[in-house]
């Protein structure tokens, strides 16, 4: 028996699932945490109710979601008091998810001790980047002080979907080359190689690349200088504008691709320039995508929009017939993982629905077979 539970704190929720194997035996979320009449007071209270309410019997591990490993962690980690001091220092890099993952940790490590606790990081699939990827063309020296550089984010669901596009198509993991799109209310692309991030859209934070939900993606720095000069707007100002009043709800004042999708159609025009704003930038992407790849095998849509918006995924790859990607309307239209591009299609064109929390799990077993546990 090799039990596994995922924890997986979010910046105002906290996800759990509880594995025998690669079995789900058991799952839950308690969200608004921190919100004036919502749920818990804080993380660690929300995983301790968790923990109190769970038959952890035969638990082996308990896997826990880091969103920023900086370039220090490029693997999962068995976690002790080293570990936890590095995630404390990488709180500038991501001020507000590494605090609420390291007090799950902790609250953990105290209720569960001799039990192995693992460190999964988002940016950890993405250090495989080639430096050319990686790199700002910014000064050296300030870029170096201030560990300014492209980290992605996303990672796990990139691993986990790139993994499964393999397995779905029938081809070795090692040597396929797949273009993930894990498009959910947070939207990012990668580019892997035979299992290896080279190139990814999210950059030193989470805001760069795909339009989102709220977040603007790709924007020329001029508009920040403008805003500020000009608009007289604060970097907080600044910051909460690209941040949660940008992407789909700042071009309609929804964030949900399925109001967008309602609303444009029936004719409303801003809900319309937003999905071809959307898809636009998609496309690009997966054209970049490709020239830097040279050899497509698969392009795979995740995550919610990616999973349930046929009208995105055709847009977002028409005009790509060239390349040898095209979607079959009739599959497109299905449900389920699946191969919607038509039969003998030069790219495979996937939908499959990500797992984030099973990937935590399969390396939570791995790094902790074995593990002797430091307190």
């Amino acid at each position: 028996m090799s039990r596994v539970l995922v924890l997986n704190c979010g910046s105002s929720s906290v996800k759990w699932r509880w594995y025998d194997g690669d079995e789900l035996l058991d799952r839950g979320a308690v969200e608004r945490i921190g919100e004036s009449g919502g749920g818990p007071a804080d993380h660690g209270t929300a995983v301790r109710e968790i923990l109190t309410g769970l038959d952890l019997a035969g638990l082996t591990a308990v896997g826990h979601r880091v969103v920023h490993g900086g370039r220090r962690f490029g693997e999962p980690v068995l976690i002790d008091d080293a570990v936890l001091t590095a995630i404390r220092g990488l709180i500038p890099l991501a001020p507000l998810h590494n605090p609420a993952n390291l007090a799950g940790i902790e609250v953990a490590r105290a209720a569960l001790p001799g039990i192995p606790q693992v460190a999964v990081f988002d940016t950890a699939f993405h250090t495989t980047l080639p430096e050319s990827a990686a790199t700002y063309a910014i000064d050296r020296a300030t870029a170096d002080r201030y560990g300014i550089r492209r980290y992605g984010f996303h990672g796990t669901s990139h691993a986990y979907v790139s993994r499964r596009t393999a397995e779905l198509i029938g081809r070795p993991y090692a040597e396929t080359n797949t273009i993930t799109l894990h498009l959910g209310n947070g939207a990012s692309a990668a580019a892997v190689a035979g299992g290896r991030s080279v190139a990814t859209s999210m950059g030193m934070s989470p805001l760069e690349g795909l339009v989102m939900g709220t977040r603007s993606g790709d924007l020329d720095p001029t508009v920040i200088f403008h805003l500020r000069r000009e608009g007289g707007l604060s970097v907080d100002e600044i910051d909460d504008l690209l941040n949660h009043r940008s992407g789909l709800y700042g071009l309609t004042g929804a964030n949900d691709m399925r109001e967008v999708l309602a609303r444009r159609a029936d004719g409303d025009p801003a809900a319309a320039l937003a999905f071809d704003v959307y898809c636009r930038r998609i496309t690009g992407y997966v054209g970049a995508y490709y020239a830097l790849l040279g050899r497509v095998d698969a392009v795979t849509f995740t995550a919610g929009v990616g999973e349930h918006a046929a009208p995105v995924r055709a847009a977002a790859l028409a005009g790509l017939e060239r390349l040898g990607i095209t979607v079959d309307p009739e599959r497109n239209a299905g449900h389920g993982d699946r191969v919607i591009s038509p039969d003998g299609g030069e790219v495979a064109v996937c939908v499959i629905g990500t797992d984030e929390e099973r990937e935590i799990a399969r390396a939570a077993r791995e790094v902790a077979g074995g593990a002797q546990v430091d307190r």
